[in-house]
């Protein structure tokens, strides 16, 4: 930064004495003006003197008559001489004190004028101490804001050394917490491979047994299964055979009644025959049913639903409904699923139609004993 040359106490008051010179050579011109211009006084105006000349032609009364008119005009003069020269005398004075006023005024100018050149000497000389001072204050000043933006900048490389030390710190700080971090998560992720492995292992072995002892009981329920379908067949087939040799025994009881002239005992017979007839076909139906049936999860002992079925001369099971639940929806919907999988007796085509008129439409009571339980 350039500094601007400060001026010396010679310099700062040259100036100022060259005006203050200028103005007293001014107020002695003005001085020499005034008096050289004072204002000359009129000249005395001639006191006239009239003087009366007589006539010695005039009368005597004429005569006096005048000589009073001389003394009146003596006086006037006399009276208008004095005043003329009061009036004279008073211009004088005025103007006396014209000249004096004007002189005193052009001395008080003068005065004015060098109290202003004082006043503007010392104005100035003011305002060159107050601009050295100034000078002085912005050297100051500006000495102040140089060691001032020394100091920043000192404290902006310590702050930015400050920062980079910190930020080093900080960044060595997250490498160890990442270092121990991915060390813990590498530790914890081979327990957590062990324990996975001890879990799977244990989990394997559960499976392993759940899975023996669902073979098992599979291989169980299949023995079962395959023990009560071999009595199912049994009894199927024993029914059937039952069937058979009833109905020939019968058409042949019944060939033989019609034959003999006892209508009443044929009428009995027939009877008989027909009972019979109903009870076989009943447990024919209830043993086909319990093949077909799905046990629910609900099924309890004692447990009893009556079912409306109807079925055609052919042995077609065309309806199965409902007329007195059990009180368990799933039970009452299995036996009536049950009946229905029944689909056809092919042993009920022999049947007579008096023989199956009892089968178009008839009621059926079944219970989890009878279903095969």
């Amino acid at each position: 930064m350039m500094q601007q040359r400060e001026p010396s106490a010679s310099e700062s008051y040259f100036w100022p004495s060259v005006w203050a010179i200028g103005l007293h050579v001014l107020v002695f011109g003005m001085l020499f003006v005034s008096f050289a211009m004072t204002p000359e006084l009129p000249p005395s105006k001639p006191i006239v003197q009239a003087t009366l000349y007589q006539l010695k032609s005039k009368s005597q009364a004429t005569t006096q008559t005048n000589q009073k008119i001389a003394g009146e005009a003596k006086k006037t003069a006399s009276r208008q001489t004095e005043v003329e020269q009061l009036e004279q005398k008073k211009v004088e004075q005025e103007a006396v004190k014209a000249a004096e006023q004007k002189k005193a005024d052009a001395a008080q100018k003068a005065e004015e004028a060098a109290k202003a050149a004082e006043a503007k000497k010392a104005e100035e000389a003011a305002k060159a101490n107050e601009a050295k001072k100034a000078a002085e204050a912005k050297k100051a000043d500006d000495s102040k804001k140089a060691d001032e933006a020394k100091k920043a900048a000192e404290k902006q490389q310590a702050d930015i050394a400050k920062k980079k030390a910190e930020e080093e710190a900080k960044k060595k700080a997250e490498e160890e917490a990442k270092k121990q971090a991915a060390e813990e998560a590498k530790k914890k992720a081979a327990e957590d491979a062990k324990k996975q492995a001890a879990e799977d292992a244990k989990k394997k072995a559960a499976e392993d047994a759940k899975k023996k002892a669902a073979a098992e009981e599979a291989k169980k329920k299949a023995a079962e299964e395959a023990k009560k379908k071999a009595a199912a067949d049994a009894q199927k087939k024993k029914a059937q055979e039952a069937a058979r040799k009833s109905a020939e025994e019968k058409k042949a009881q019944a060939l033989a009644e019609l034959l003999s002239d006892n209508t009443e005992r044929q009428q009995a017979l027939a009877d008989e025959q027909g009972d019979q007839v109903a009870g076989d076909f009943d447990d024919l139906i209830r043993m086909r049913a319990a093949e077909g049936w799905a046990r629910p999860p609900s099924a309890r002992k004692g447990m009893t639903v009556v079912l409306q079925i109807n079925m055609l001369p052919d042995g077609t099971v065309t309806g199965v409904k409902v007329l007195k639940s059990s009180g368990d929806g799933p039970f009452d919907s299995s036996a009536v699923a049950a009946v229905k999988n029944i689909g056809r007796l092919t042993e009920m085509q022999g049947l007579k139609p008096n023989e199956f008129n009892p089968y178009r439409s008839f009621k059926m009571t079944f219970t989890p004993e009878d279903l095969a339980l």
